[in-house]
């Protein structure tokens, strides 16, 4: 029999083996994609109708590619062969309908097509492998696309000619820069935005800090407030003042103008000193403290509760186990980019497995918490063509460094999250989708989002990666209230912050009602147009619908119950790096 002491240094030998691989691969798991792909190549292996059909298409489409080229060298208005998908953006430049740039995109538009055709459909592999093993694919076929090239991209090509070679000089200063600062951790220079300069100005204090969370309390910009205050919880995988952007599109300011009393947590930023805190800790240190410190400061009211993202399934979570207690000091519900249902979670759940859980444990076991670099890499995976290939030919071939704006600034101050919570995070709720279940316990009880009762305001973006508007959705099978659901455009986060004035922006909305018969996703878009302007505007009228009245502005704070201000906004955590 082994001895503990024995089987601990093995453990610990595997895992700091994991993690260091981690470093190398951006935290994905090879064990993960040598499984999805040797279930893709068996199972090809064994089904000659699919390799016969592979093999005919690929003869039949060299054919016609091949006739095709040489009609095109000819004549320049020679109809395309194949269309790229809608939202394919990398050969939109006209350019690329010129000879021989047009014969170069056709090529490689057709291999995509076959590549596709060759890791789907095949009998017998799991709808989980299928998917990665298309992903990859598309990833490395994206790597090889001709926009990336300089002397296949007529693009670069014309921009060095017209610059004289400046825009390669250009861009190659940008690469050096890029690679100093990565080196280095030096984070992308943000000089002219600065937290508590022009970004998180909104006026407040600091009203309660634990371990885990500062609150702070907003000051009223209104003679009299609406009666019911504002609570909001962001996501901790990123720092809160995305809501208190620049003063044009902050809404914390948009809401205390409209005259409410407005509450923000802002999450300490974990470092391995914090690698046991656990989601139990996020429900109680975090949303619980709040609704007891706000409780306090204004008593006998309710609480408009919002949450974002992370931030959002958090609230869900402790709000339907208030309801289960009884607790009823949560008037309405207001999820942004929230999903409460995982089965259908997007390209995410690509990086979701056993096998993948296990390896990204190893990792956040050897510092404690799970950073920014190591996250990256799914994401910029899932956009790979938005957040590395476009922006390398953008920034390295063209010379063109985008200027810093405030979401740019907020994107690139990182933060972590600790190794207990996000490894039941990922487990609980992704793998093993116990929310959406009724199995995940707060308190040694299950809970269950069908005892939420008050009204809710759902809102989903269109070309959300993260949180996809389809899994949002899911909600309305989850709960038996009024459920107000909006899709807005834009992504996960640029849609959020939507300010009123904000271009070519709009919104569907539609409210179900607990006694309405269910419709798909689907049908919902067809069904609702969409109006111009932003979500902002109905969502404060939906407030003020669900407040009992206005009334003078509460104190800022509450020294006798202990929640005396303890700093200006935007506090002290939102600053750690």
């Amino acid at each position: 029999m082994e001895q503990p002491a024995y089987k601990q240094i093995k453990n610990s030998i595997d895992r700091a083996m994991h993690a260091f691989e981690g470093r190398v691969t951006q935290g994905i798991s090879p064990a993960s994609l040598s499984m999805a792909y040797m279930d893709w190549l068996i199972h090809l292996a064994h089904s000659p109708g699919k390799l016969g059909e592979l093999t005919e298409n690929l003869v039949r489409k060299n054919a016609a590619y091949w006739v095709w080229s040489a009609r095109a060298a000819t004549d320049p208005d020679t109809p395309p062969l194949i269309e790229p998908l809608a939202q394919d953006r990398r050969f939109n430049d006209p350019a690329w309908h010129k000879f021989p740039f047009n014969v170069m995109a056709q090529g490689f538009l057709m291999r995509e097509q076959w590549w596709h055709y060759a890791t789907t459909g095949i009998a017998g592999v799991s709808r989980h492998h299928e998917n990665v093993i298309s992903f990859a694919a598309r990833q490395f076929l994206d790597m090889l696309s001709p926009t990336n090239f300089p002397l296949t991209n007529p693009r670069i090509i014309d921009r060095a000619i017209e610059t004289g070679g400046t825009s390669i000089y250009k861009g190659m200063e940008n690469l050096l820069e890029d690679v100093q600062n990565y080196t280095t951790g030096t984070a992308p220079s943000c000089e002219n935005y600065c937290v508590g300069h022009n970004l998180a100005t909104t006026e407040g204090q600091v009203i309660y800090r634990n371990r885990l969370i500062e609150l702070i309390q907003y000051s009223p910009k209104t003679a009299d407030v609406h009666a019911e205050p504002i609570l909001i919880i962001p996501a901790w995988i990123m720092k809160y003042y995305i809501l208190d952007l620049s003063e044009h599109n902050s809404m914390v300011r948009y809401l205390v103008e409209k005259g409410h009393t407005v509450f923000m947590i802002s999450w300490h930023n974990p470092d391995a000193a914090d690698r046991d805190l656990a989601m139990k800790d996020y429900i109680n240190r975090g949303v619980r403290d709040a609704v007891k410190a706000i409780s306090s400061i204004v008593p006998d009211q309710q609480i408009h509760a919002v949450g974002y993202c992370l931030g959002g399934t958090l609230l869900a979570t402790t709000a339907a186990a208030m309801a289960r207690d009884e607790d009823n000091r949560i008037k309405t519900l207001s999820l942004f980019t929230a999903q409460t249902d995982f089965t259908e979670a997007g390209e995410l759940m690509l990086f979701i497995d056993e096998s993948q859980l296990s390896y990204m444990e190893d990792m956040m076991w050897d510092r404690g918490y799970l950073d920014t670099t190591q996250m990256s890499g799914a994401f910029t995976l899932l956009r790979s063509y938005d957040l590395l290939w476009s922006r390398i030919v953008s920034e390295y071939w063209l010379g063109e460094r985008p200027p810093m704006n405030d979401l740019m600034a907020w994107n690139s101050d990182s933060t972590r999250m600790p190794y207990k919570m996000h490894t039941e995070y990922l487990s609980r709720m992704f793998l093993h989708n116990d929310l959406a279940s009724g199995r995940f316990i707060v308190d040694d009880r299950p809970v269950s989002l069908r005892d939420i009762r008050m009204p809710i305001f759902c809102v989903a973006t269109e070309k959300d990666h993260v949180a996809p508007w389809h899994s949002v959705y899911k909600l309305h099978g989850l709960v038996n209230t009024d459920l107000t659901f909006v899709l807005t455009s834009g992504g996960h986060n640029a849609g959020i912050v939507s300010e009123p004035g904000h271009p070519r922006r709009r919104y569907r909305m539609a409210l179900n009602r607990p006694e309405d018969k269910y419709i798909s996703a689907d049908e919902w878009y067809q069904r609702y147009e969409a109006s111009e302007g932003s979500w902002w505007e109905p969502w404060s009228e939906w407030l003020a619908e669900n407040s009992s009245g206005r009334t003078a502005p509460p104190a800022m704070g509450n020294a006798e119950a202990g929640y005396a201000p303890l700093a200006p906004a935007p506090g002290s955590y939102v600053l750690e790096k």
